[in-house]
């Protein structure tokens, strides 16, 4: 029998595992289990009445939240020696192409995006088995592959993800961190679950959204009533 520490039955004590709560409350709760001792992210996950294996049920998007993801968003711009003054004036934390090209293959990925322009893909496409696996390969769809480096890199500084059904109909994303007021993670959860409403399949039947957990780093999911949000 697994033992249960004494900080998880104090976290076990202040919610119902079997019960759904509204959003606010879900996220107030999972501002006070959370016991790491560092700022943990807080992550939605939200399950999606749809099959991804069929290509008019696959749900991807991006969004940016209003007040960021509480992370510092590592950018590698791969780009053409013209654009290297916009991307750097624009706040990359790596701009360049041949020696990061040659960099990634030997196995640098230490980034969270990836934004290049459309004239360089060329090369950039030769690290799909590299990138695609680890969520880093550029894709106009998100808005990483654009001749608008500033605007892209300014984008994801200040908050923009992008998200994907995975293979089970889950959609899986941080909104925020522990240490974010309550206001803060509601808007921010508000906003990603409204997009994600916005790119319903036309195909998909039945009920959407089937369900909604919110959690925080090691922390337990908390249930939130999709009617609350779908409303």
């Amino acid at each position: 029998m697994v033992k249960v520490t004494k900080k998880r039955k104090e976290a076990l004590s202040k919610y119902d595992s079997k019960a759904t709560y509204p959003l606010a409350e879900a996220a107030r709760i999972v501002k006070e289990i959370s016991t790491v001792r560092f700022d943990a992210s807080v992550d939605l996950d939200v399950r999606l009445n749809v099959d991804p294996r069929k290509a008019n049920q696959m749900v991807r998007g991006m969004v940016t939240l209003p007040h960021g993801t509480g992370k510092t968003i590592r950018v590698l711009v791969l780009c053409s020696p013209d654009k290297e003054q916009e991307a750097t004036g624009a706040g990359a934390d790596f701009v360049g192409l041949d020696e990061f090209i040659d960099k990634i293959r030997q196995g640098w990925t230490d980034v969270d995006v990836i934004i290049t322009t459309p004239n360089v893909m060329g090369k950039v496409g030769t690290l799909g088995k590299i990138l695609g696996p680890r969520g880093l390969m550029p894709n106009p769809k998100t808005g990483t592959v654009t001749m608008e480096i500033a605007k892209a890199v300014k984008d994801v500084k200040a908050g923009k993800i992008d998200f994907k059904v995975d293979k089970y109909g889950i959609i899986h994303a941080a909104v925020g961190k522990v240490s974010f007021d309550n206001e803060k993670l509601v808007d921010n959860a508000k906003e990603l679950l409204q997009t994600i409403i916005k790119l319903k399949p036309a195909s998909a039947k039945g009920t959407y959204i089937k369900s909604i957990y919110m959690s925080s780093t090691m922390s337990s999911g908390i249930q939130i009533d999709p009617k609350s949000v779908t409303a």
